[in-house]
């Protein structure tokens, strides 16, 4: 077996709610296939800016939840068929962190299989060390499940 895998799509990577939520609900290794990119005319530090977020984000819920992350992202370019812009340059950069965010295989920009060992029974190492899940204020979090808290 694989363990429990925790499958996240696409625009689900930039919430921590979702992470968290696969992770309560046994998830041992958090999966985000995506599509992300850029377009061609995007000036090259707001490039820069927009891929490092991408990878900060999804390193950011290895570690929160003490859990291995596989991140998945396509990679070459789409035209755009409407004529509205050019098209969309898929920035692969697909990776794979352990439970503390830290990198255990990369890709480029170009495609890449990418494989590694993840060891199943270091999500509890890291939790005993980071005890995140046994410290949430939980009775504080209720105006989570609206789109905006009461002031």
């Amino acid at each position: 077996s694989v363990g429990r895998l925790g499958v996240l799509v696409c625009w689900d990577q930039w919430f921590v709610e979702a992470a968290r939520i696969m992770a309560l609900k046994g998830a041992q290794i958090l999966i985000y296939p995506t599509a992300i990119g850029w377009f061609e005319s995007d000036e090259e530090d707001e490039k820069n800016r927009q891929l490092d977020a991408w990878i900060t984000i999804q390193r950011s819920h290895a570690i929160a939840n003490g859990l291995p992350l596989i991140s998945a992202n396509r990679c070459g370019f789409e035209a755009d068929e409407s004529g509205v812009r050019d098209g969309i340059k898929f920035w692969g950069n697909s990776f794979i962190c352990g439970a503390q965010g830290e990198f255990l295989a990369r890709a480029d920009e170009d495609e890449k299989t990418l494989s590694v060992e993840i060891d199943l029974n270091r999500s509890k190492e890291v939790r005993d060390i980071w005890p995140f899940f046994r410290d949430r204020r939980v009775e504080y979090y209720g105006c989570l499940n609206k789109i905006y808290c009461d002031k």
